[in-house]
């Protein structure tokens, strides 16, 4: 590292780049130098004027920030010793201020002009960000084209919530690097945002245009609405007590109604995506009325015919959601509707029964209050991963099961069709489980006269819970069930 001038005129020239104007730039004194003596080095360190990152503070509808911003321009964006020392000053700067960071990477990756001095700054900076996420501040990155090599493989990966401009190029290593390593020629998909995005390595695909609004979401000072395909959502929905446990699970599969992903839509003003790569589970850091709020919704019509099943990746995500509201001290709220967790032999091989497992471990650590509603189907373990919130709701006619009727009576009688003889004996209904203690009360079905009512039943819900009466509750219905059909007594219970 040296001081090689200030690189002003630079600095002027390019500021239509940053996503932001700083209103403080920091750490401009600091300039490469060339130490190893690496063949050319000096001489391009001499022509080019100012660093590869620029840092300082930003603000923007109100809401301080602090910027990280590659410059593609200087040495491809790349990363060398200078540059990761701006970088972890200001991530630690973001820590002593209370400031959330928000990135923007254009970069080739590591210096290989700077040798391992370059490439000792993917520990480092990564552990700059971490430092900042386990502090409890929130941060967002925008991936331009492009953003590869020591740079993505490290700090730019951990970032909270990530957006990508179109057509981006970016992946580990350069397409032209894979060509040399491999002898193949890439696929068209590979290393685009796209395919970044299918995998769920990036949660939102931004024009350039829409960067700043979409900043402006993820820190909370505007407003991003989810878009539901509006032809899902039913005219009507029942809004009695089904007459029978039969008549309650034909209502909780009806095709006519609204899934997780229409409550998300009809409750969050504001929705900021994060992805994952199977879309029977969503997530979001969205808002409620006037509550930032992390939102995880199952939708059962996301494989198109009404019946969608989570698989491992879908509790991976939900596991995201969870800790970044517990990091970020925001309440969860969780909409279940599935008929179970993906039993087949590609999710036990993925592992599902864990993923599950430690879905469950995630909702009971969590340190924040948490409302799960049921609304439409509970279907077992896949649910409860779920539902293991500090409130449980549920609807009129929705239903939750410790297996479904058919599984039931396929494993009772060997006869799938004899599942309406054991629907009533599960006690699914709504009504029942509240009686039973297992959850706490009944919601209206989702209607637009509603939508309000709706919403101050979620904000109070969400205010008056603490977290951990989720163990209570469970606790507590545990040791009524046995104490109805036991004649023990109720201090050998176990406790919370």
């Amino acid at each position: 590292m040296g001081l090689r001038g200030t690189g002003r005129e630079r600095a002027v020239v390019h500021d239509a780049e940053l996503l932001l104007p700083l209103a403080e730039e920091w750490d401009r004194e600091l300039a490469s130098a060339d130490p190893l003596g690496f063949p050319g080095y000096a001489e391009q360190l001499a022509a080019a004027a100012g660093e590869s990152i620029r840092t300082g503070l930003v603000e923007s509808r109100g809401i301080r920030a602090v910027l990280v911003q590659s410059d593609f321009e200087v040495f491809g964006g790349t990363m060398g010793a200078v540059s990761g020392e701006k970088i972890v000053r200001a991530f630690r700067r973001a820590v002593d201020r209370r400031l959330p960071v928000v990135a923007v990477t254009r970069t080739g990756g590591a210096r290989m002009q700077e040798g391992m001095a370059s490439l000792i700054q993917m520990p480092r900076t990564a552990t700059a960000v971490d430092e900042h996420s386990r502090s409890g501040l929130l941060s967002a990155i925008v991936y331009r084209s492009p953003t590869t090599g020591g740079v993505f493989a490290s700090w730019a990966s951990r970032l909270d919530v990530r957006a990508a401009e179109p057509h981006a190029t970016m992946g580990f290593a350069g397409p032209r690097v894979v060509r040399q390593v491999t002898g193949e020629d890439l696929p068209a998909w590979s290393h685009t945002a796209e395919n970044a995005h299918a995998a769920g390595l990036v949660d939102a695909l931004v024009d350039r245009a829409d960067q700043v609004a979409w900043v402006n979401a993820v820190l909370g000072s505007a407003d991003w609405p989810l878009a539901a395909d509006p032809g899902r959502i039913p005219a009507t929905v029942p809004t009695g007590l089904p007459s029978s446990a039969q008549q309650a699970i034909r209502q909780a599969r009806s095709r006519s109604r609204p899934s997780g992903l229409e409550w998300a839509s009809a409750l969050c003003s504001s929705w900021v995506e994060l992805k994952g790569s199977d879309p029977a589970v969503r997530a979001g850091l969205a808002r409620i009325l006037d509550e930032r709020v992390i939102v995880v919704a199952m939708d059962r019509y996301a494989d198109g015919a009404g019946a969608a099943r989570p698989g491992p990746a879908a509790y991976r995500l939900a596991r995201r959601a969870i800790g970044l509201a517990d990091r970020l001290g925001l309440p969860l709220l969780t909409l279940v509707d599935t008929p179970g967790a993906e039993p087949g032999p590609a999710a036990e091989q993925d592992g599902i029964a864990g993923e599950i497992a430690a879905t469950i471990v995630a909702m009971s650590r969590l340190r924040m209050p948490s409302v799960c509603i049921c609304v439409g189907e509970g279907g077992s373990g896949g649910a409860m991963a779920l539902a293991h919130a500090d409130r449980l709701f549920m609807l009129p006619s929705s239903i939750f099961s410790v297996i479904s009727p058919e599984g039931a009576a396929a494993i009772l009688y060997r006869d799938p069709a004899r599942a309406d003889e054991l629907a009533g004996p599960l006690k699914l209904t709504s009504a029942e489980l509240i009686g039973l203690g297992i959850a706490d009360g009944m919601l209206p079905e989702l209607a637009v006269d509603r939508i309000d009512c709706l919403q101050q039943a979620l904000a109070s819900a969400l205010s008056g819970a603490l977290a951990g009466d989720r163990d209570r509750r469970i606790a507590e219905a545990t040791r009524s069930f046995i104490a109805a059909s036991s004649a023990g007594p109720a201090e050998t219970f176990a406790r919370h």
